[in-house]
């Protein structure tokens, strides 16, 4: 089965995420390509049998431009490939029709309740099934601490939900 992993990250933890999904994605047989949305154009997807999308979680959802710049332009910000432009919002819009095709959505965020950091999974999903797509998974969040660094265990705790993406896919996609 053939996957793309897309992350946006502004402080590489959404990158890194996407990384160790995509590593774990491989391990369970799938053919994976990961980038970030400046790395890989919407239509190279359009033969992707999985594609799993993930952002980082600004001002309770999906980063705006003014999110990422302030994100590039803060001195703590040593990450050197923010994914400044297309946005995660603009590269998903010129996505080809999903046709059922699979998907599963992912986010960084806060490590507090999501009524108070909201999440920008909910709004990849959201996008994902408009587009057509078929969500595998329930989506998920991965934890950073309030200076922009993932909590010990989120690298795990993303293989291991790679691994339920990829078993719940391949039984999808045997049906569709």
């Amino acid at each position: 089965m053939k996957a793309i992993v897309i992350s946006e990250s502004m402080y590489g933890n959404t990158a890194a995420v996407g990384d160790a999904i995509a590593a774990s994605l491989r391990e369970r047989g799938l053919d994976v390509r990961a980038g970030s949305t400046t790395a890989v154009d919407p239509a190279e997807t359009s033969d992707a049998e999985l594609l799993v999308i993930g952002g980082p979680t600004h001002a309770h959802g999906m980063s705006r431009a003014a999110t990422r710049r302030t994100a590039v332009e803060d001195e703590k910000n040593t990450y050197a490939d923010a994914s400044v432009t297309p946005g995660l919002r603009g590269w998903m819009d010129a996505l080809p029709p999903g046709a059922g095709r699979l998907a599963a959505a992912f986010d960084t965020r806060i490590d507090k309740p999501v009524l108070l950091t909201g999440s920008a999974a909910k709004g990849i999903a959201r996008r994902l099934e408009h587009g057509g797509f078929t969500l595998v998974v329930g989506r998920e969040s991965f934890f950073v601490s309030g200076d922009n660094r993932l909590l010990e265990g989120e690298l795990d705790h993303a293989a291991r939900w790679a691994r339920e993406v990829a078993d719940a896919a391949r039984p999808a996609a045997v049906a569709r």
